[in-house]
């Protein structure tokens, strides 16, 4: 690598090559520059490649002003005012805006010139800037608007091993736009194991194998673990239990004073799944550690008090404490910090196919992501980890967090694909394929939105849904809220929806209006994404229309039916006499309300969050309402439309018919009235009696029993086209077979009036049927010359065999058991006294009258001597008489 690549004057706005030496002083990667260069020049302007680098050791700062001093060497502009961009994804806000600002400063250019960031809701980048930090939603919306990202030179994934839904969608579109640009790089930066995986997924240029990894070593101190873990459980029906956080909170402000007492200049770093969590924690901190500062991280506090969060201790400032979700578990180095206390819990989302809710929840967090908030104190220099649970709780955690795709609600991801002109991800390089369940739930959410056509393909409103920053069905209560409800109302009630905020006994109203006082910890952020929403709304004209016929008025009234237009499948009406408060959401799942809400008094909500519970929480059902607001049934109705219908449902049981006429709201009956059933009904009717309670409600007669035996011996031997005689076969085709009958049932005739035999005829294929006497005879002539009924075995017991039985006299001389069905299966031969007492069972009769038969004759023919016990019984003539009419003295 040059020396011109590696060095340069920096200056604020200009175009000239980041110094790499100065920006690289002090971090681990420098030592891996030369070797990404080598592999990036090799690939040409389109070069790929994989860096895999533990936290830490700088890749985020050094990778995107060498990327940019490539593009710059290479010379020709892209753009006005200068080379192409340079983007670079971060997987949070905070981290791009850190990213960005680190960079900037060690380039000593203002942030926003050479070095810019764009997150949702601000953006300092400006024309003149080479890289841009970006979050992975940005990203993708310029790629919906722009694909061929015109004025881009490279894009770098970086974090791609935390398998966030948004990245690995970006991996495989990404991997599209490289395929037709030849003017593109693409890296991806990992802090696993994980880079041949994704090496392979981009790709080297030109397309013949994967892309070149560079590998960098550690940069971790040595760093000493601590268990401490807490008396009670962590988790409990309602969550991470108060005890536990309480124990966290303690254990944090005893560590952090013990590691003072040895380095004033150690500040903390504790680890909580969720926003909640490190309210409560932070909270009983600044109670506990007086004359420390005690700082908030997760992604509903203030942007700026974030960046305080992340940039250190101020000179002479006090000892810090920072209280964070995941938000901080990579991507980020806190300066000061050595100290980590972990909680071990994280908040993942999680789908309930059985019942289609989705969510977060709280599960114990990864061995993979516990290394990683560990190292967060051994980054500058030797650290500690306090664990606040037992060792073998991290033996038994799961080795890596799973892919967001493979858990989460799809319906996001699956419009960005519809719009990407790829329904369901077809033909792109995904990390992993979405998980055909969800994405089928997903897909029947679009169609219902009206975001995808018949096809999978975007229609006009989804794109617009997809530009939105929200939920497509977030983004659908918007748009037909705003004229409903007034876009500044609408844009307030949809940043609550969007926001992690917890709402006391699952009251959306309560929720609301502390926000609105400003009483909540998050209110401004509330504030500010509302603002931002409201003039996003103003932008579509969405709330242009006149809101004067179907205005709501009342902010509870305005809540509900936002609510019920972002997810009206969970609208939920109360189940009468159900014990609890307890409701029945249009999808058909059942959910309680915590117990004391005050919303248990209204029948109808629109419910925002549904999760899975256990116990009393949930009022038995085994799901548990998080967040609702009341609605009454017209605003159900109006926001629910689509799932509005009306049914005639007909009955059979004890032998009577009844129907009734059933309005509903999805799985929620509206209106029954009894009606008269039309003839189709009532034979639906029977059929479904029949399928729910089987064939018992039939009665075979005895022919009808004996035609199906021998069927179902028929079938057994040749299978099609003779029909299967077994009860799921017969009941799966009754519609057909059994048509006229059902009808005559429907009408009131008793089953033990029908005629099965017909019935099953309508069975037999044609022509074949002629053969079937052939096949299976009904009657077996023996020597005799008597006809005797061949019983044939029953249709569940297929092993079974043909049985004749006859008395002994009569099968003289008959040397051979007779087979059937071309020869495949002999009959079975009872051979009775004349008193038609079993005397030998048999199929093989010439065996029989050479050997057992002496033995037989001489146990019988006194005990029967009126009748013919022959010593030979090959030439004796078969007789069904006595000697007397044979002509014997």
């Amino acid at each position: 690598m040059s020396e011109q690549l590696l060095r340069a004057t920096p200056g604020t706005v200009d175009p000239g090559t980041f110094d790499l030496e100065n920006i690289g002083r002090g971090l681990v990667f420098a030592q891996s520059l030369p070797g990404l260069a080598r592999v990036l020049d090799a690939g040409g302007e389109s070069g790929t490649a994989v860096i895999q680098a533990p936290p830490g050791t700088g890749k985020t700062t050094l990778v995107p002003p060498l990327v940019a001093n490539l593009v710059l060497k290479r010379g020709e502009p892209k753009r006005a005012g200068g080379a192409g961009r340079i983007l670079v994804t971060q997987p949070r806000r905070v981290a791009a805006r850190s990213a960005a600002r680190r960079l900037a400063s060690l380039d000593g250019s203002p942030l926003g010139t050479r070095v810019g960031f764009s997150v949702r809701g601000e953006n300092k980048a400006g024309p003149e800037t080479l890289v841009e930090f970006v979050t992975p939603g940005i990203l993708l919306r310029r790629l919906l608007a722009d694909p061929g990202l015109d004025g881009i030179d490279a894009v770098i994934i970086d974090e791609v091993h935390e398998r966030g839904l948004e990245t690995d969608l970006l991996v495989g579109m990404l991997r599209e736009v490289h395929e037709l640009r030849g003017d593109l790089m693409l890296l991806a930066m990992s802090a696993t194991l994980d880079a041949p995986r994704f090496a392979a997924l981009i790709g080297d240029a030109a397309g013949q194998g994967p892309a070149a990894v560079v590998d960098c070593p550690s940069a971790l101190h040595p760093l000493t673990v601590d268990w401490v873990p807490g008396a009670g459980t962590r988790l409990t029906d309602r969550g991470v239990s108060r005890t536990f956080l309480s124990h966290v909170a303690a254990t944090a402000a005893s560590a952090h004073a013990r590691a003072l007492a040895g380095n004033p200049a150690i500040d903390a770093l504790v680890f909580l799944p969720g926003a909640w969590e490190v309210a409560e924690v932070a909270a009983q901190l600044r109670t506990l550690a007086p004359g420390t500062e005690v700082l908030e991280l997760h992604g509903q506090v203030q942007p700026a008090l974030q960046d305080r969060a992340v940039s250190g201790r101020e000179a002479q400032g006090a000892p810090r404490i920072i209280v964070s979700t995941s938000l901080a578990e990579s991507s980020l180095t806190v300066p000061g910090v050595r100290l980590v206390i972990d909680s071990g819990l994280a908040r993942e989302p999680r789908r309930d196919a059985t019942r289609g809710m989705s969510g977060l929840v709280t599960v114990s967090a990864s061995r993979a992501s516990c290394v990683q908030r560990a190292g967060r104190a051994a980054r500058q220099g030797p650290g500690t980890v306090v664990r606040c649970f037992e060792e073998k709780s991290f033996a038994a955690a799961p080795a890596h967090p799973r892919a967001e795709i493979t858990v989460a609600d799809l319906a996001s991801a699956a419009l960005v694909l519809a719009c990407w002109g790829a329904p369901g991800g077809e033909g792109l390089h995904l990390p992993e394929p979405p998980p055909a369940n969800s994405l089928a739930d997903a897909l029947t959410v679009l169609a219902q939105l009206g975001a995808i056509d018949a096809t999978g393909h975007a229609t006009a409103l989804g794109r617009r849904l997809a530009s939105i920053p929200a939920d497509p069905r977030l983004g659908r209560a918007l748009l037909d809220g705003a004229p409903l409800v007034g876009t500044s109302r609408v844009a307030a009630l949809v940043a609550m929806l969007a926001g992690d905020y917890r709402a006391q006994a699952a009251d959306l109203g309560e929720l609301l209006k502390s926000l609105q006082r400003g009483t909540h910890p998050q209110a401004r952020a509330w504030k500010q994404e509302s603002t931002r929403l409201q003039r996003l709304v103003e932008r579509t004209g969405a709330g242009a229309a006149a809101a004067t016929a179907n205005a709501v008025s009342s902010g509870e009234d305005a809540a509900g039916l936002v609510v019920a237009l972002a997810f009206p499948a969970q609208v939920a009406r109360r189940v009468p006499g159900a014990a609890g408060a307890t409701y029945l959401l249009a999808s058909g799942t059942r959910a309680g309300l915590p117990a004391g809400s005050a919303l248990a008094h209204h029948e109808w909500l629109a419910v925002a969050e549904v999760a899975r519970a256990a116990g009393r929480d949930a009022a038995g059902t085994g799901a548990l309402i998080r967040s609702a607001a009341p609605l009454d049934a017209d605003t159900a109705a109006r926001a629910a439309s689509h799932l509005l219908g009306e049914e005639t449902r007909a009955r059979f049981a004890a032998g009577k018919l009844t129907a009734r006429r059933v309005r509903t709201l999805g799985a929620i009956e509206l209106e029954n009235t009894p009606v008269t059933p039309t003839r189709a009904q009532g034979r639906d009717a029977v059929l479904a009696a029949l399928r729910e309670n089987g064939l018992g409600m039939l009665t075979f007669s005895a022919s009808a029993d004996a035609l199906r035996r021998r069927l179902a011996l028929v079938h057994r031997e040749l299978g099609d086209p003779w029909p299967a005689m077994d009860d799921d076969s017969l009941i799966a085709d009754a519609g057909n077979w059994l048509a006229p009958e059902l009808e005559a049932l429907a009408g009131g005739k008793p089953a033990s009036a029908l005629d099965l035999t017909d019935a099953l005829r309508r069975l037999l294929p044609w022509p074949e049927a002629s053969k079937l006497g052939e096949l299976a005879p009904e009657h077996l002539a023996v020597p005799s010359g008597s006809n005797i009924r061949i019983e044939y075995p029953p249709v569940d017991e297929p092993g079974s065999r043909p049985v004749v039985s006859v008395k002994l006299q009569e099968c003289f001389g008959l040397a051979e058991s007779p087979r059937l069905v071309r020869g495949r299966v002999p009959i079975l031969f009872h051979l009775l006294s004349p008193a038609r007492r079993p005397l030998a069972v048999t199929d093989d009769l010439a065996s029989f009258w050479s050997g057992p038969y002496s033995q037989v004759r001489a146990e019988n023919r006194g005990r029967y001597p009126k009748h013919p016990w022959p010593e030979d019984p090959w030439t004796a003539p078969a007789t069904r008489h006595v000697k007397r009419r044979m002509g014997e003295a």
